[in-house]
């Protein structure tokens, strides 16, 4: 890609307000910078891309029609704002997006007064904007409130039932419905940017309210004659008909790299004193770096890549990705068993579910950003005696819960949940770590909930998962790889609820759920130097406990510690339980708990995040030695 040669105007804009002082045949040369910049600053930090290229003119044309920050600007999902973080006042801080310390990879209140509410997870900017809507009406003021919603986002029911209510309340709201799919866009062209602009006038908008009220007043039958013309004949043109069916005036589509279409539909739009307005914007995602719009996926989502030619720097691998591994073991077990289905909303590719698709194209299903109807869709599944695998990231589960509780966990269906992105999940930062579903689920009767230590005990884990036929069951796994140990050719059932010791000691124990096993063994190896003889077990269920196993641990050790990848109220909160019900507590016998403090953690390497969680092998002999009532320090000392 080449810059242009005029004088830079990216350097004279500090602040949306500075945006607004240029004259309007400026913007596409300041467009070609702020892609530039945009597409420089990701080869440096990695993160999404093709987004956010493919909004540069529709982020440059809201800025320069609205007065940013008063008007409210919320960008759905907040992926694509990364040149929205440019224009505000972040752009010398740009290049730690996603670092330790450095701007968040979506939108944060804490972050700046431009990003008006703070989004990672998608479908909740017109939930959102219509709730700012109807505070600025109560509190008597008049600015613009603005949501900016991907064509993907909108296959999430939350975003309709935002828009019927919204329709329904008749709050002045303006949504831009970012098409970058042609999902749903018919061609555009000037003839459709000439009946945008058209449709979006004062004039056009007025003769329709007033054609309402008119209509109103006619005899109903006549009413819903004139209604049903023109809602086909507008429909004919620009197919808009099913938002205005939700009581939004539709305008669109329009080009959404075109600042000459953008820019006078926009104006008209705020112009205007109407009720909700939808605006429909066509993009092209990854628009104007050529190796973005030819890959497949747009460069959604790259590691630091080359400039020049759009490489992406290879990370060096010495063990193979537990996403990856889950979706081999699943295939595996899918020859063997013509039941198994798998399930994802869209993330095929996040969730390794891509490659069981190009093996099992029907019986792999993609139902969207729709989390709530996967899981009762699985739930029907399992109810014809299908085996569903529901694999859904741990944070996104969370927008299911009621599903999990109402259509699974009470009807007992052996639905089964692969929950990747267990844990702290690195650049992504909070909004995407996966730190609950360990409590969340756990709680639920009749779940068998399984976390896998290593690679190896995934694959186990799958085909456990698999042989479950009377109850629903979830395995968690991290993001990331494995430990790198030696990996069995194919899966064997697990026995349900029973744990394994790796390693025997005599005074300290440390009970391990899931991806913490390793920094176990490095933390025990620590503590044998200090005369700390250590067990080192792999509980492997939360739910069932092995009962025996931890009886057995909390009777011969003076010392008990579980650690896990997960909030309080998880694994450790059951073994206390358990542990307080045999009467194991009344005695000398120390218990600690060991889980994510009670915080959100914000984006920085996963190795960094978990030493600030003192979930790390140094912060596991401190627990130990708090136990004991020693203090690291000084045992150091007395050791040297």
């Amino acid at each position: 890609m080449t810059q242009t040669s005029k004088t830079p105007l990216l350097d004279q804009i500090a602040v949306p307000s500075d945006l607004r002082k240029l004259p309007a045949a400026k913007l596409p040369q300041l467009a070609a910078e702020l892609r530039h910049e945009t597409i420089d600053a990701v080869a440096v930090t990695g993160g999404h891309l093709g987004a956010g290229l493919g909004v540069i003119e529709l982020t440059l044309a809201l800025h320069f029609i609205f007065d940013t920050p008063t008007d409210r600007l919320i960008w759905d999902v907040g992926h694509q704002a990364y040149p929205h973080k440019i224009l505000t006042g972040r752009r010398n801080r740009i290049r730690t997006l996603r670092q330790g310390g450095g701007l968040s990879g979506f939108t944060k209140r804490a972050e700046s007064e431009y990003d008006p509410f703070g989004a990672a997870h998608s479908s909740t900017s017109i939930s959102a904007g219509l709730g700012m809507a109807v505070a600025r009406d109560l509190a008597g003021k008049k600015h613009n409130v603005v949501c900016v919603i991907g064509d993907g986002a909108m296959s999430a029911g939350m975003a309709y039932e935002a828009m019927n209510n919204a329709g329904a309340r008749n709050e002045r709201l303006i949504v831009i419905l970012n098409d970058n799919d042609m999902s749903i866009a018919p061609p555009v062209g000037a003839m459709s940017a000439y009946l945008s602009r058209l449709l979006s006038g004062r004039a056009y908008l007025k003769l329709r309210d007033v054609g309402k009220q008119l209509a109103a007043r006619l005899p109903k039958r006549l009413d819903d004659f004139i209604t049903r013309g023109v809602e086909h004949a507008r429909g004919f043109w620009t197919g808009g008909t099913l938002f205005e069916e939700l009581g939004f005036y539709y305008v669109g589509p329009i080009d959404g790299h075109n600042l000459d279409h953008l820019l006078p539909v926009l104006k008209n739009v705020r112009d205007t004193d109407t009720g909700p307005i939808l605006v429909h914007v066509v993009t092209q995602k990854g628009k104007g770096y050529a190796p973005a719009e030819t890959s497949a996926d747009k460069y959604h989502g790259v590691v630091k890549f080359d400039v020049a030619t759009g490489a992406q720097a290879k990370a060096k691998s010495r063990a193979p990705q537990y996403t990856k591994v889950f979706a081999e073991s699943l295939i595996k077990e899918a020859r063997k068993d013509e039941k198994i289905v798998a399930v994802t909303g869209a993330m095929p590719s996040g969730t390794g579910l891509d490659l069981f698709q190009k093996e099992f194209p029907n019986r792999c299903f993609d139902v969207g950003i729709a989390e709530q109807h996967a899981v009762t869709f699985c739930g029907g599944l399992a109810a014809e005696g299908f085996k569903p695998f529901a694999a859904i990231y741990s944070t996104f589960l969370q927008r299911a819960y009621d599903q999990v509780v109402h259509d699974i966990a009470i009807q007992r269906l052996p639905v089964r949940f692969a929950i990747d992105r267990a844990g702290l999940v690195g650049a992504d930062g909070p909004t995407h770590a996966g730190s609950f579903d360990i409590a969340y689920l756990g709680c639920l009767p009749g779940f068998v909930l399984m976390a896998a230590a290593d690679e190896a005990e995934l694959v186990h884990m799958v085909a456990t998962a698999a042989a479950i036929h009377d109850r629903p069951s979830a395995f968690r796994y991290p993001r990331g790889e494995g430990l790198g140990i030696a990996m069995p050719e194919e899966g064997k059932p697990l026995e349900i609820g029973k744990g394994r010791i790796l390693r025997e000691g005599t005074k300290v124990a440390l009970l391990s759920f899931g991806g913490r096993l390793g920094e176990c063994l490095k933390a025990a190896d620590e503590l044998s130097t200090y005369g700390l003889s250590t067990t080192v077990a792999d509980a492997r269920f939360a739910k069932p406990l092995d009962t025996d196993l931890l009886l057995r641990l909390a009777r011969d050790h003076e010392v008990l510690v579980t650690i896990e990848e997960g909030s309080i109220g998880g694994f450790g909160s059951f073994v206390l339980q358990e542990l307080a019900e045999n009467g194991m507590l009344d005695g000398g016998m120390k218990a600690r708990s060991m889980v994510l403090p009670d915080v959100f953690i914000d984006q920085d390497s996963p190795a960094a995040m978990y030493a600030k969680a003192g979930l790390d092998a140094k912060g596991i002999v401190a627990k130990a030695f708090e136990a004991l009532g020693k203090d690291v320090a000084a045992e150091t000392v007395k050791l040297a």
